[in-house]
């Protein structure tokens, strides 16, 4: 049995980027939501004797999450990309029959210290439902952030 038990340096999570239809929207400061999950059926029985026992298994479908992206706040609101997707949503809504025009792929990709891809999560059909700012204050000397928050569909771990 080997002395060392951690063979591999860790990831630091310090050098992530989000990624949409393969283009690099924006650097993030903070993500939460990176859950994949399957579904947990639950059966309750009777057994011998009266006894009530709970059966637990997979279920049929996996749990899509919500993202929750922090960055900084860009200065021109008008010309950033997340901003325009949201407000396109926001103002004409999504067409029942055409959900490649609102709904978008992409992903967070997550670099090493010699900016090396070491891990990628792909998110489907995902569109921003809400984008909220850092509360303001006057003695602050922190930049000020915004949170996205993402609705997706399915997300894997590709990498």
């Amino acid at each position: 049995m080997p002395n060392d038990l951690i063979t591999h340096d860790p990831m630091i999570s310090q050098n992530f980027f989000l990624e949409i239809d393969g283009e690099v929207m924006s650097v993030l400061s903070s993500i939460s939501g990176l859950d994949i999950e399957v579904e947990v059926a639950s059966l309750q029985q009777v057994g011998k004797m009266g006894k009530i026992q709970m059966v637990r298994t997979l279920g049929n479908q996996m749990k899509a999450p919500d993202l929750s992206l922090t960055r900084m706040a860009p200065a021109d609101s008008k010309n950033d990309k997340l901003w325009k997707w949201f407000n396109e949503i926001r103002d004409k809504g999504m067409l029942m029959g055409d959900r490649s025009k609102s709904r978008k792929n992409g992903s967070i990709v997550i670099y090493d210290t010699t900016n090396a891809e070491a891990c990628r999560f792909n998110f489907f059909n995902a569109w921003p439902s809400k984008i909220s700012t850092d509360q303001l204050s006057a003695d602050s000397h922190e930049p000020v952030k915004e949170t996205i928050t993402l609705q997706c569909e399915r997300l894997e771990r590709v990498k």
